[in-house]
């Protein structure tokens, strides 16, 4: 089945095909990966230094090495396009995914320019995950000499370009979709914020008029209560 005007190339059923979306959010700063995997230092991306020769050299082998026909597509403006494939590893997965579909493999089909931000965005989208994209973080795994390094990617880097370096073979560069480690209110705009503390006014204020009509209840008895049993002599 296609989607966004792709065809699938693949008969897997739990991978889905679109085109990553332009789309801009504020994400919670980064954080560490934990789970047993050694976390890395974000490596500083280098493609804008590539020339137009370089990049298509680097598309022609990345091509010929290809076994699964997912083969990246050079443009004449020197953008280039592609398949990533993403592993969701979700703790919690959302309401609208299933606990399968939350240890899926994903395929999407992006481009060179798009983002880290704008890749999870559209993987969100896709699954119609409402929650804010800020809750969640890309990460790319290396493999290397028997080892496993995994570290989490900036909203500036390109997840295409990593993969044409790289080569196509997961086994050597694969990514993997997880929750934000961030603290619990990093994920939310101030907006949000904002919102929050006017609910929790509006519920002190209602607890606290509550509370006096109470008291003021209670000291009316008493008074009733005091003026009957008490006579002028």
């Amino acid at each position: 089945m296609s989607s966004s005007g792709y065809s699938s190339l693949e008969e897997d059923a739990e991978d889905f095909f679109f085109t990553a979306r332009t789309s801009f959010f504020r994400r919670a700063p980064p954080g560490k990966l934990r789970g047993g995997q050694q976390d890395v230092e974000k490596d500083k991306e280098t493609h804008n230094y590539l020339s137009k020769e370089e990049i298509k050299e680097k598309v022609h082998k990345y091509n010929l090495a290809v076994t699964d026909k997912l083969k990246m597509t050079l443009n004449s403006n020197g953008i280039y396009t592609g398949f990533i494939k993403v592993q969701m590893e979700l703790c919690k997965p959302p309401q609208t995914l299933t606990p399968s579909s939350s240890g899926c493999m994903n395929t999407l089909h992006i481009s060179s320019t798009n983002t880290v931000g704008e890749v999870i965005e559209a993987l969100l989208k896709k699954l119609l995950v409402t929650e804010s994209p800020a809750k969640f973080a890309l990460y790319k795994r290396c493999h290397r000499e028997d080892q496993v390094y995994a570290c989490k990617l900036s909203d500036r880097e390109h997840p295409l370009y990593l993969r044409l370096v790289a080569g196509p073979r997961t086994d050597t560069l694969s990514f993997v979709l997880r929750e934000h480690e961030i603290g619990e209110w990093e994920a939310f705009s101030l907006p949000e914020l904002q919102n929050f503390l006017r609910i929790l006014d509006k519920e002190e204020d209602e607890q606290l008029q509550s509370l006096k009509r109470r008291y003021a209840a209670h000291r009316q008895k008493l008074e009733e209560a005091l003026r009957e049993g008490w006579k002028p002599g």
